[in-house]
């Protein structure tokens, strides 16, 4: 099972890793407006938040600053219909949710190294 963890939180990051780049810099509508910038950072949003349910929830109690249930309902809502809530969701997601899922993994990979290694 740590594997499957160390494997898991490297995806996350690797995942949140790139959202950040992908939307450094970039307005709101400049996100929503550019296709494939769009495309590739809701492909990773989906990649990161189906790592993140695959997780063991004893890792839930070990690392209880990741907003679990908030990555869950970023699952579905990336699955819904376009529009409004879509571009909300998006957005909220590169500007706070991804960010601060990266900082919490950087404080949880100092204080608990172990379960970053396979």
């Amino acid at each position: 099972m740590p594997f499957i963890t160390a494997a898991l939180l490297s995806l996350v990051e690797q995942a949140g890793s790139s959202v950040a780049i992908l939307c450094e810099g970039l307005q709101r509508e400049e996100l929503l407006r550019s296709r494939l910038t769009r495309f590739e950072v809701v492909r990773q949003l989906k990649t990161l938040g189906d790592s993140m349910a695959q997780m063991d929830s004893d890792l839930h109690g070990a690392m209880p600053e990741l907003d679990w249930p908030l990555w869950q309902a970023m699952r579905l809502r990336l699955d819904g219909l376009p529009g409004e809530e879509l571009d909300e969701a998006l957005w909220f997601a590169c500007e706070s949710l991804v960010p601060a899922t990266l900082l919490w993994l950087r404080v949880y990979r100092q204080s608990q190294p172990t379960l970053f290694r396979g």
